[in-house]
């Protein structure tokens, strides 16, 4: 049986998963490090891990998405 937390990284998978072809094609890559207390921890790499627009790319895209689609997430933050 699955619990909760099971679940809520399932979705937060599938939204990465979602975006990841967009940020794939600028050269960079994203993954979940991890989801605690409702903050996600994403290790970002490649082309992202140095670039300037990477935090607004991130805020603006990949967290509101995360806030919307996942229930109990309520912050997101990049590993570099």
């Amino acid at each position: 049986m699955k619990t909760k937390l099971d679940k809520t990284t399932q979705k937060i998978e599938d939204v990465l998963s979602k975006v990841r072809p967009y940020i794939q094609m600028h050269g960079g890559d994203v993954s979940l490090g991890g989801f605690e207390d409702g903050i996600v921890t994403l290790h970002i790499s490649g082309a992202c891990a140095h670039c300037r627009m990477a935090d607004m790319t991130y805020n603006m895209l990949v967290a509101d998405i995360l806030k919307k689609e996942v229930p109990g997430v309520k912050d997101v933050r990049l590993i570099k």
